[in-house]
């Protein structure tokens, strides 16, 4: 990878990757250390990375330095608030997006990366078993229970008011 296929990559990807980590982490100064330190890790391997393989080497450091940083972190107080029933006051549309962050938050951190890489960003789940490290069967078992999990929590009705 080149110099210039190197910044077209960031040209192309920052705000993907920055929108993918921020979602996950829900923190923004959190989310821009983990970008930056998967840009520098891309810049450090650009000769080994094929131009084509810049997505995907991308979103995969990325992922892994934010479950790096999750750890490291100990940002798990989060879902245990989140476990707590939470309900929600009617308003309209903006309601609905809390409704879902909510659910996607109760989430495992591997099942909201998975649907937040197949359902948000499109990915295949052939790229998503690079990005993680499982293979196609384990992303689509994962994804299967995530997605009967989200079902769950948002219909029923004491969730949605």
């Amino acid at each position: 990878m080149t110099e210039k296929e190197y910044n077209d990559c960031v040209t192309n990807y920052a705000d993907k990757v920055y929108r993918f980590i921020l979602k996950s982490l829900r923190h923004e100064e959190d989310a821009r250390d983990v970008v930056q330190t998967s840009y520098e890790k891309l810049w450090r391997s650009r000769d080994e990375v094929a131009v084509g393989k810049g997505k995907s080497y991308l979103f995969t450091v990325a992922y892994h330095q934010m479950i790096d940083h999750l750890r490291k972190s100990k940002r798990m107080v989060l879902r245990a608030e989140l476990r707590e029933e939470t309900l929600i006051a009617d308003h309209g549309v903006h309601n609905l997006k809390k409704v879902l962050e909510v659910a996607l938050f109760r989430l495992t951190e591997r099942q909201r990366s998975l649907v937040l890489l197949k359902d948000y960003e499109g990915y295949s789940y052939d790229e998503i078993g690079q990005i993680t490290g499982l293979n196609e069967s384990q992303v689509k078992v994962y994804l299967h229970r995530a997605r009967i999990q989200l079902k769950n929590y948002l219909v029923k009705p004491e969730n949605v008011r």
